[in-house]
């Protein structure tokens, strides 16, 4: 447990932290979520809309350092050519 003030501090800024990335990462999962139900549905359309709408998410969550810029390259990669394969 922290003992001075300032390691109090930081314990409370962490948790408040914590939480905030914890709920990026969420939206991340609801965006992929999505676009892998669109691609099961099989329309091509919409799943290229879902996709492109949710790449800027995908992106900033990366940016943000929630998840490594390369674990999100991964996501739109598989992804789009989940989608590249529709008949």
């Amino acid at each position: 447990m922290a003992n001075s003030s300032q390691a109090k501090k930081r314990a409370r800024q962490a948790v408040k932290r914590r939480e905030h990335n914890v709920s990026l990462r969420s939206k991340l999962r609801t965006c992929i979520k999505s676009i892998r139900k669109v691609i099961e549905s099989g329309d091509k359309t919409a799943a290229q809309q879902v996709f492109n709408s949710s790449i800027g998410t995908v992106d900033s969550i990366a940016d943000k350092g929630i998840i490594h810029k390369n674990k999100a390259a991964r996501y739109k990669s598989r992804l789009s050519s989940a989608i590249k394969v529709m008949a």
